[in-house]
């Protein structure tokens, strides 16, 4: 991703089929940034919507996040 994402800025993520049933791009906010490696880091996102009760969930995959 070009732009580098800061905490407070609302998102979307994009969620693996397998996993959530759901390819769609889902809106939250970022509330943490956990380093992983030195070209990575855990993006954690507060879903605007719960799916199958989760609220949080943690993105590695900087595909699968985008800023609105």
């Amino acid at each position: 991703m070009a732009d580098e994402i800061k905490i407070g800025e609302r998102v979307q993520v994009r969620l693996k089929v397998d996993t959530w049933g759901n390819a769609e791009w889902i809106d939250g906010t970022v509330i943490r940034i956990d380093p992983y490696s030195a070209h990575r880091s855990f993006i954690w996102v507060k879903l605007d919507s719960k799916l199958d009760g989760q609220g949080l969930i943690s993105v590695l995959n900087p595909k699968n996040i985008r800023k609105i």
